[in-house]
């Protein structure tokens, strides 16, 4: 898990990937592939089965990679855009 504040054309990048909301709320997950997320609203921690936690919010990019098993925890309605590879 990893996370940054992505550059101006990373955003860009964006535009033609998936979106995901989802309201508050806590569930376990797994990864099958890389996942990169660009933040558009809200927060959440996602919390890995090794005890590392990263937290984000909007304006975060955040790279998840194979193989992850987590808990999402969303405290605010998160809206990301998404893609997988």
């Amino acid at each position: 898990m990893s996370k940054k504040k992505p550059s101006e054309n990373e955003i860009r990048e964006t535009d033609n990937w998936g979106t995901w909301i989802k309201e508050p709320s806590e569930f376990p997950w797994s990864y099958d592939e890389k996942e990169t997320c660009y933040i558009l609203e809200g927060s959440a921690v996602v919390t890995a089965s090794d005890g590392s936690s990263i937290s984000f919010e909007k304006g975060d990019l955040v790279t998840f990679q194979p193989g992850l098993e987590c808990t999402w925890k969303i405290n605010k309605t998160i809206r990301k855009k998404y893609k997988f590879g």
